[in-house]
């Protein structure tokens, strides 16, 4: 059966720096985050027993914290993408500050595999306006961040302006190509359950429900979009428990039904940065 376009089953290993982005280090949130560390280990012998290989985004205090667990990850053949240090709110970052937390989270990446970074996911989906211009700096390959299409990749833009009293400006395209991200297709929205300075997400969703929504997603795109990707972000503190795993397998055994390919976001960046090139002669 041909391929249907690709999925891209990523995972978000924040561990302890979700929490401590927020100030929240007292023992109840960081055991929390103790337990994605806890969780790796049975994502990491459910995607080996599908033989699926993907994209982890690991921020460099992960890296530093639980250095088995993302060996283990990189051991196994599975990307690993940048996703800040301290899982900061990227917006609220000056230029020099940015930069900072990208080269030394790029440099914990390259300490562990032997090789700089090539994919990026901001922290929370956030943006700054230098973020594309300083990826483009570390010849970072691909963002997955933002939603400006659903199944096609994209490039992203540098120089964008909003004016309060007329149209929207577009920037120049960069060379970072946008695998698209959504808080549609987001495990921590559907199902984690957080109380956070006055807010609740309340979450504790049924995980199958969550899945079938996602389900529908792969559908349209295998259907409708040639050379299409749905890209699906996970959080190993989230989706890592028992009865989520289960749901979770039954997630994959149902895309593969579909006649689709998991496969890392550089996979997919690569293949459409390959017909792009080809389009244009």
């Amino acid at each position: 059966m041909p391929s249907k376009g690709s999925v891209c089953l990523t995972f978000d290993f924040d561990a302890i720096s979700l929490w401590a982005a927020r100030g929240l280090v007292s023992p109840g949130p960081v055991s929390r985050g103790e337990f994605c560390a806890y969780a790796i280990a049975r994502i990491l012998r459910l995607l080996d027993r599908h033989g699926i290989i993907t994209t982890f985004f690991v921020p460099g205090h992960t890296l530093e914290t639980y250095p088995e667990q993302c060996a283990a990850i990189h051991e196994a053949g599975h990307e690993i993408g940048l996703h800040g240090y301290l899982h900061e709110s990227v917006s609220s970052l000056d230029r020099d500050t940015e930069r900072s937390v990208l080269h030394r989270s790029a440099d914990l990446i390259e300490k562990l595999t032997g090789t700089r970074p090539l994919g990026h996911r901001t922290p929370s989906f956030d943006f700054s306006p230098h973020t594309v211009e300083l990826l483009e700096e570390l010849a970072i390959e691909y963002d997955s961040s933002l939603m400006g299409t659903d199944h096609e990749p994209y490039y992203a833009r540098v120089g964008d302006q909003h004016q309060d009293d007329g149209p929207y400006l577009w920037g120049r395209r960069s060379s970072v190509v946008e695998v698209p991200a959504s808080w549609t297709l987001d495990d921590y929205v559907h199902l984690e359950y957080v109380r956070f300075n006055g807010m609740v997400m309340p979450g504790l969703q049924d995980p199958r429900s969550m899945f079938a929504r996602f389900l529908d997603e792969v559908r349209y795109m295998a259907e409708h979009i040639e050379d299409g990707v749905t890209n699906i972000t996970l959080h190993p503190q989230v989706i890592g428990r028992g009865g989520r795993m289960l749901a979770l397998e039954e997630f994959i055994d149902r895309c593969q039904g579909f006649g689709v390919e998991f496969r890392t976001c550089l996979h997919v960046s690569r293949a459409f940065r390959a017909r792009a090139l080809a389009a244009t002669g």
